[in-house]
Order: structure tokens, then C-alpha cells, then sequence
């Protein structure tokens, strides 16, 4: 695969990234089976013998469960932590914790970051974190606390680049206000079907400071990719249906599949969107590499645009 810089860092990731919360197979940790287990190592070791460089992840997925599996993932494939980045995600609490009665909710208290990158770091079993990620906006957030939090993790050589995810541009601006390093990369939800970053500054505000966007859900949980069909009963069917119609067309002229159409779609952006490819099918993690080799024309690109809009563009 191509690669890219992340932001403004030294950090050089694939075009396409390597998500990680499928990997236990569940967000119940009581539910993993050895066989979910397997199958989610298998998992990453099939992204990284595609070319994927980056993986990301955050404390919540499985609630640690897919981070300790990559550990041992990184066990199994010698030499693999020196030839990838690792990304994850801090900030979001489950009700109950630490005490019975605490409400599920997020926390960018400096304490809670350092603790939650030390468990992180532990898991895994490694040193550093290539890419530290806020997960969704904290309404408590004081940007200062959180900027000297991460400065500490960088000055103590724990990680090296700093993120958020799901922010709006105006909350990346107070978090970036006090912070004395740029950050480097916003995640957040971005597809044909999901076209709220395109609308409301997110990859404007990417354009301006040269933030990377990293796509959750390029696929729509899976509704664009090759082969789905769009549930009887989804409220925006008529819509999904035309669009999948028109992916396929696109698909059929180029030679391709849908996924891939989908995939080349948001990585033609200018802003540099790098989508995160989130199954844990060996086939087609590697089938998601082939989206790096195909350029889009600005007609098509707009001929897809119309059809996820729904209308012709004003």
C-alpha cells in the first residue's frame, strides 16, 4: 500500500488502517471463547501480512480483551511492534466504575488518562503508543488538564503522538488551544452514508491544520460493503438502496466491488481520510488493500455523492 503522514507528526501509516474492537469476537468480556480468540489473532496477523502498518484500538473493545489479544498477536509475528504504528483510545467509563452506582460516561481527568495509557501499555505488552486518541468529547473536559496529561506521557517516553475522536471542530479547538504540540488525527464516522463531516467544518478544519481524519465505519457497519443487502425495515432503505445501485455501477464500470468503490470514495478527499477496516475476515481485509490502487474520477466521485445525498447538489 501507499503510505501517508499523520498530520503534522513523523509517523507514517498504510492508507488504510487495521481497527481492532472485532477482535474478541464481543464487548462481553465474559463471552470470549477460545475459538473468538483465535480467530481475532488470526485476524491481525492476516492485516499485517496484507501491508496494514496501522492499528487501531481503544481501552473499551471488549473492555481490554482486544488489546490483550493484540499483545499476543505482537508475541506471535517476530519483529512485527518495529514495522507498525499502534493507536488507541482513552477517556470513556462503563457505569458501575470504579463503584456501584457510577453513571456510563467520559473522563478526561489527567488521572484518568495516565492510568488508562498505563493499562493500555500493559496489555499489550509494549512500551510506547505511537498514537493516543480522546475517544468521545468529555462536557468536563479542561483542555489544560488534559494538554499537561499529555505532556507528561510524552515527556516519560510512553507515547508519542496525541489525537481525538468523534470532536467537533470547536471542541478540537479548545483542546488544541492549550495544548503546546499539535494533534495529529480526529476519528471519526465518515461514509457515503455518513456525510455530517463533510457539512459541519470537520474536514475543513482537517484541510486548515493538516489533521488527518480517520474513518470509523467507512462501510456503514457494513450496509456498503460487496455483497450486503439494506434491511427491510431500515428507515433510510429507499435512499441506501439507490446508492448501493449506484456503488455497484461505479464498481462494475472500474472492474471492482462495492467495498472497494466505497473505500477509494473517501480516500480521493483531499483532507487525506484513511479509512479503518474493521472485519475480521481474512479475505477481505486483504480485498480492502486493492481500494490503494484505484483513483476516482471527480465525476464519479460526484456521481456517488448525489446518489448518498439522496439529490442532485443545489
Amino acid at each position: 500500500m501507499k503510505t501517508m503522514t499523520l498530520g503534522t507528526s513523523h509517523l507514517v501509516s498504510t492508507r488504510l488502517a487495521y481497527g481492532c474492537w472485532r477482535l474478541a469476537g464481543t464487548m462481553d468480556p465474559g463471552a470470549v471463547k477460545p475459538a473468538s480468540e483465535k480467530r481475532g489473532i488470526q485476524a491481525v496477523l492476516a492485516a499485517y501480512e496484507a501491508g496494514y502498518t496501522l492499528f487501531d484500538h481503544a481501552d473499551i473493545y471488549c473492555q481490554g480483551v482486544a488489546e490483550s489479544l493484540f499483545g499476543r498477536a505482537l508475541k506471535e509475528a517476530r519483529g512485527m511492534r518495529e514495522r507498525i504504528l499502534v493507536a488507541t483510545k482513552c477517556g470513556i467509563r462503563f457505569a458501575g466504575e470504579p463503584t456501584q452506582g457510577a453513571p456510563f460516561r467520559y473522563d478526561f481527568s489527567a488521572d484518568h488518562i495516565l492510568r488508562s495509557c498505563e493499562g493500555s501499555l500493559k496489555r499489550m505488552g509494549i512500551e510506547v503508543i505511537d498514537l493516543y486518541q480522546l475517544h468521545r468529547p468529555d462536557w468536563l473536559m479542561r483542555p489544560e488538564e488534559v494538554a499537561e496529561a499529555f505532556c507528561c506521557l510524552r515527556r516519560s517516553g510512553k507515547v508519542r503522538e496525541f489525537g481525538v475522536s468523534n470532536f467537533l471542530p470547536s471542541q478540537v479547538d479548545a483542546l488544541q488551544s492549550a495544548c503546546a504540540f499539535p494533534l495529529v488525527v480526529n476519528q471519526v464516522e465518515i461514509s457515503l452514508a455518513r456525510l455530517d463531516c463533510f457539512q459541519d467544518g470537520t474536514l475543513d478544519q482537517c484541510l486548515e491544520r493538516r489533521i488527518t481524519p480517520l474513518a470509523w465505519s467507512p462501510l456503514a457497519g457494513g450496509v456498503l460493503g460487496t455483497g450486503c443487502k439494506v434491511d427491510a425495515k431500515h428507515p433510510r432503505r429507499t435512499r441506501l438502496n439507490a446508492l448501493v445501485k449506484a456503488m455497484d455501477q461505479v464498481a462494475k464500470a472500474r472492474g471492482t466491488n462495492r467495498t472497494v468503490v466505497a473505500l477509494s470514495w473517501l480516500m480521493k478527499h483531499p483532507s487525506g481520510i484513511l479509512p479503518i477496516i474493521g472485519t475480521t475476515d481474512p479475505q477481505r481485509i486483504r480485498e480492502a488493500v486493492t481500494a490503494d490502487d484505484i483513483e476516482l474520477s471527480r465525476e464519479e466521485w460526484y456521481q456517488l455523492l448525489e446518489a448518498a445525498r439522496g439529490e442532485r447538489l443545489p
